[in-house]
């Protein structure tokens, strides 16, 4: 007689779980882990910019995209434009690739201040801007930013 080795069904059911089980366990970690990475990303680039922002300053003795600057339509295409380049292209928020970064200066005439965010994992930006003592306004929750105010 011969011996078949197999599988019984209730034995397949039982692997389909087991496998269902881990899937459920590890799916959720990926996703935070993409989180952490798209933070960790967005915290580089504003860094990054802000950075090109300051060195625009030095150059310019301005902000850009303030009234004094010419043709006001993007802060980004400012940086990128100017000779020398302080980036090389406008960079995409990593929790909304179809914006870019946020930028703000305080309401002053001659901004102090400004702040370069993110709208972090939820997707809303609760920043709303920076005030003329350097204190950001809105909530920060989870939104990612960078700052020369407080």
């Amino acid at each position: 007689m011969r011996r078949v080795f197999g599988f019984t069904l209730i034995e397949l059911l039982i692997v389909i779980a087991v496998i269902s089980i881990l899937v459920g366990i590890t799916v959720p970690r990926f996703l935070g882990m993409r989180d952490e990475a798209n933070t960790a990303k967005a915290a580089g680039e504003t860094s990054a910019l802000k950075a090109a922002v300051e060195a625009y300053r030095i150059h310019k003795s301005f902000f850009p995209n303030q009234t004094t600057t010419p043709n006001n339509t993007d802060w980004e295409q400012e940086l990128t434009d100017m000779s020398p380049q302080l980036i090389e292209s406008a960079m995409a928020d990593p929790f909304d690739t179809t914006h870019e970064y946020s930028y703000a200066t305080d309401a002053a005439s001659n901004s102090r201040y400004y702040v370069i965010f993110s709208v972090g994992p939820n997707g809303a930006a609760e920043i709303t801007g920076i005030n003329t003592t350097g204190n950001i306004q809105g909530n920060i929750v989870d939104d990612v930013y960078s700052t020369n105010g407080r």
